[in-house]
């Protein structure tokens, strides 16, 4: 099966994805492969607002049909925004990982981490492996 792996964004090997936004902030949600591999979402916690993270901090849970997967930060910064919409439509992620399934923003602590992330032609390496 092939999966959608955009080549705008950047990604971890925990299977989210970072899109870096005009304002400097990163959205990240988690990628095609990942909600393919959980099967249908019920439930996603989010993160607070505020929440100051380093790279690889749980900052959540997405909870399937199939089990319960914890949410992992791409990089270290604070979350300045999430999507609250996934609270009523936790399906959204398996709908549109990239688009309205995303889950939050953080604004990075450091420059050059979103940079350091995997580009789509590593990342299809890792899930292809």
């Amino acid at each position: 099966m092939v999966m959608n792996v955009p080549e705008n964004l950047r990604y971890s090997t925990d299977h989210e994805w970072a899109l870096l936004e005009d304002d400097g902030s990163i959205k990240i949600g988690i990628t095609d492969y990942a909600q393919d591999a959980l099967g249908d979402v019920v439930f996603v916690e989010l993160p607070d607002i505020g929440a100051e993270l380093e790279s690889g901090a749980t900052f959540g849970e997405v909870e399937s049909t199939k089990s319960v997967s914890d949410l992992f930060a791409p990089l270290s910064g604070a979350i300045v925004s999430v999507n609250d919409h996934l609270t009523d439509n936790p399906e959204r992620i398996n709908e549109d990982p990239y688009g309205e399934g995303w889950i939050a923003t953080m604004t990075p602590s450091t420059a050059g981490q979103y940079e350091a992330l995997l580009d789509a032609a590593a990342y299809t390496a890792l899930i292809e492996g």
